[in-house]
């Protein structure tokens, strides 16, 4: 067999052996929480072994650090280059903050384990604040293209406070729907946000 071609398969399988390590870990972090997960944790649910683990992420904060890059892609959170594009077409502030509202209610859905698993262990695991504060930077921009303003304005971070995971997650729990959550921000919004 050559060599390179040997190479190549176990280049293979250490790749696939990381996935599952990858993998394994996202689920403990939505399941038990980031702070809690251990790497004998990782371990039994990837089906290798600790050192294995180990020898792939040397740090617990280098194994979040992957995580967080592989869950940056699945989520797709809004970023700053992205806010211009998606208020290009609308001219009224009406119509803005409900796209806004729309937008950010679709990101929260399809985000809210891992960013819920973020949020409660922020103050205990270090790389997970810095995801959150990208995430930040991201939401700010989307608020502050549809308000139109400046991002360091006080319309848009009392906008971008009100806008955020922990307000949209209280009133997902409270039993409110998409429609109600878009009324609710937009009428917030509105009502918060005043132009000088």
């Amino acid at each position: 067999m050559p060599r390179s071609y040997r190479q190549s398969r176990r280049a293979a399988a250490q790749d696939e052996t990381r996935a599952r390590i990858l993998a394994a870990t996202m689920e403990l972090h939505v399941e038990q929480g980031v702070a809690t997960t251990s790497f004998p944790d990782v371990a039994a649910r990837a089906g290798v072994g600790a050192a294995t683990v180990y020898r792939h992420f040397p740090t617990p904060d280098s194994l979040v650090e992957a995580c967080g890059a592989h869950v940056w892609e699945e989520i797709d959170p809004p970023r700053p280059d992205r806010a211009a594009a998606t208020f290009a077409e609308l001219d009224s502030r009406a119509d803005r903050l409900i796209r806004l509202a729309d937008t950010l209610d679709a990101f929260y859905t399809r985000a809210q384990a891992p960013l819920w698993s973020a949020v409660r262990d922020q103050d205990r695991v270090a790389p997970l604040a810095g995801f959150l504060a990208e995430i930040g930077k991201g939401v700010t921009a989307f608020v502050a293209e549809a308000l139109q303003e400046a991002p360091q304005s006080a319309n848009v971070k009392r906008a971008a406070a009100l806008a955020d995971f922990t307000v949209w997650r209280a009133l997902s729990q409270a039993g409110h729907d998409p429609q109600q959550r878009r009324q609710i921000l937009v009428t917030i919004l509105q009502a918060t946000t005043r132009r000088d």
